[in-house]
């Protein structure tokens, strides 16, 4: 219990030897890069080029300031947490980096890495809706147990979740950052795929906000008004037909189609159909 309540409170409630390295209390080696592993488990797919040459300059300037977290294996060690550093430090050349040994379950290394993206706003809002869905496959948690492991509210963990029912074209418009999280929740609340995809189209042609693109679904998903002259006319033959029902004892429907139509009379028995020719004559 006590462990589930420290998830939420970000990576250094669960890893006190992460701190930086000038406060001289962080228990940690240095590790060759090459004995250590990505984490099959890494939430993040997309790393953003932009950052990381950001990134690869400041290790080359001032090295890795906070060690990587990782756990044992038989060949070496794995990635749990830090993997934007260790690639950084692998494009800048560097042989061996600070990090800190911790055993681990597989559902645990899940968790730690997706605690370190959520709480460092690293993953874009696909990658931490796959996350939780991962987490809840792979451990069985609900997600209010989600919720409270990750110090966040269950509309959030639901609401995400709900964006990996749009298609994979949609979700990768929001991985790249053409629609935006708000837009994905109205098209995740269409009920049709080709609503969906047609709103979506708008959205990136017109440049629509989120407000306008609600406005815009709602027109989508509406049925559209009768004209005028158009309800008046189906009101009128409803009454026709309403009284024919009435006058022959039966079901009676009066089909329209432009200048022409045709009127049904239902009949249920060989006895009825004779009552029916006698009272039309």
């Amino acid at each position: 219990m006590t462990k589930r309540k420290a998830l939420g409170k970000g990576l250094s409630a669960l890893i006190p030897d992460a701190g930086r390295l000038d406060n001289g209390k962080t228990r940690f080696f240095n590790c060759p890069v090459e004995a250590i592993d990505p984490n099959p488990y890494q939430p993040r797919q997309d790393f953003s080029e932009a950052e990381m040459v950001g990134m690869v300059q400041s290790v080359r300037e001032k090295g890795i300031l906070t060690p990587l977290l990782v756990s044992r294996l038989e060949t070496g060690y794995q990635l749990i947490a830090g993997e934007r550093r260790w690639r950084a430090a692998q494009r800048a050349g560097l042989t061996h980096v600070p990090v800190v040994v911790r055993e681990v379950r597989d559902t645990e290394s899940l968790e730690l890495a997706l605690i370190e993206n959520i709480h460092r706003k690293d993953l874009n809002a696909i990658e931490e809706a796959r996350a939780y869905k991962r987490l809840i496959d792979e451990t069985g948690a609900t997600q209010d147990a989600v919720a409270k492991m990750l110090g966040k509210d269950r509309s959030t963990i639901t609401n995400l979740l709900r964006l990996l029912n749009l298609s994979l074209p949609i979700q990768k418009h929001v991985i790249d950052g053409r629609l935006s999280v708000g837009h994905a929740r109205v098209l995740a609340g269409l009920k049709s795929e080709s609503d969906r995809h047609r709103l979506s189209r708008l959205i990136l042609e017109k440049g629509l906000s989120v407000r306008q693109a609600e406005a815009m679904g709602k027109k989508i998903t509406s049925p559209p008004r009768p004209k005028k002259k158009e309800a008046e006319l189906d009101y009128y033959l409803k009454s026709l037909s309403d009284t024919l029902k009435r006058s022959l004892g039966t079901k009676v429907e009066i089909q329209k189609r432009g200048h022409r139509g045709k009127i049904v009379i239902h009949y249920y028995s060989d006895e009825e159909l004779d009552r029916l020719l006698e009272v039309l004559g």
